[in-house]
């Protein structure tokens, strides 16, 4: 799986985890500045990354998920 496949699910999983409310997810957008995303929001997108992508990502980890891109690159690198 690629990096645009990767993101477009991401894409998916952040409009279902805001209930539509972000749209046009793009990878240097911040998940706090610029979606408004708060860390109870960034947990359940996770769980929904884990299930989607078939990848683990702990707790400890999602500090270090500024940006879109984060996230992506963590899958991208974690996926089997």
């Amino acid at each position: 799986m690629d990096n645009a496949e990767i993101l477009a699910g991401l894409n998916e999983i952040i409009k279902e985890a805001t209930a539509g409310m972000v749209q046009n997810v793009t990878a240097e957008k911040s998940f706090a500045e610029d979606l408004d995303i708060d860390s109870l929001t960034i947990v359940e997108i996770a769980v929904l990354a884990e299930e989607k992508f078939g990848v683990k990502i702990p707790e400890g980890e999602l500090a270090n998920f500024k940006t879109v891109e984060d996230m992506v690159n963590y899958v991208s690198a974690n996926s089997k």
